[in-house]
């Protein structure tokens, strides 16, 4: 972040903004105007350039055929790579998470190329779709509190030796491999399966964010009443009985 201002950016809106994952860039906006922060918030879509000086990059979900066209203009773009080499932070969701490993299988049945900036690799699962509400217990490394939120996902996400798990799954299926793990983050990249949308369910994963991108250990509180009425209501749905 330079001259006060964050720079965030929503990555192709266009193609990739299922179950109200666009919340996810409302939220990151009006967080950071509560702490006075000035932000320049950029929507980009599919046939602009991804800007190289954003400090925060947010990806939601789509389904495969956007999947794999906003695969093949990342790849082709090239930009993300140059922004993460500087220092940005990228939170990706779903089909964006899976965009950000080495490969998945696109809509016609075929490995896809991703950006490889996580260590993970999607495949198609072979079982039941994974639909939900989701309780995790996030990674304590990053100091958060459970993880809350919603998944609708087929595929089956595999965590590389770098790659570390964002969260470990109480309740649902997270990525799908029966290990219990959901997400996966590494230095200032993170992914999820959550939707939800899933900073809104989460609004600290937002602050974590923002500290990171003003490299700072503590942000000014703000009233988290709302939030925090949201976040008991869906763990408490999330812990009963099916």
């Amino acid at each position: 972040m330079s001259d006060n201002q964050l720079r965030l950016v929503w990555i192709y809106p266009d193609l990739l903004s299922t179950y109200g994952d666009q919340g996810n860039a409302l939220v990151v906006e009006r967080r950071a105007r509560q702490r006075g922060l000035d932000v320049a918030r950029l929507d980009v879509r599919s046939d602009q350039p991804i800007p190289t000086s954003g400090d925060i990059y947010l990806i939601g979900g789509g389904e495969d055929r956007p999947q794999r066209l906003a695969a093949e203009r990342l790849r082709r773009d090239g930009h993300l790579h140059r922004a993460v080499e500087n220092g940005a932070i990228v939170f990706s969701v779903c089909a964006g998470y899976q965009i950000l490993g080495h490969e998945f299988i696109n809509d016609l049945g075929q490995r896809e190329p991703g950006l490889g900036l996580l260590d993970v690799v999607s495949v198609r699962g072979e079982k039941e779709r994974c639909v939900g509400d989701v309780l995790a217990d996030i990674d304590p490394q990053l100091g958060l509190p459970q993880l809350t939120g919603f998944e609708n996902h087929q595929g089956v996400t595999h965590l590389g030796p770098t790659a570390r798990p964002l969260a470990r799954v109480l309740v649902g299926n997270g990525n799908g491999t029966g290990d219990g793990t959901e997400g996966a983050y590494n230095g200032t990249v993170f992914g999820t399966y959550m939707h939800g949308p899933v900073l809104a369910r989460n609004p600290l994963i937002a602050d974590l964010l923002l500290k990171l991108a003003l490299d700072v250990n503590a942000l000014p509180p703000i009233d988290d009443r709302w939030y925090e009425a949201l976040r008991d209501e869906r763990i408490s749905a999330a812990q009963q009985p099916a």
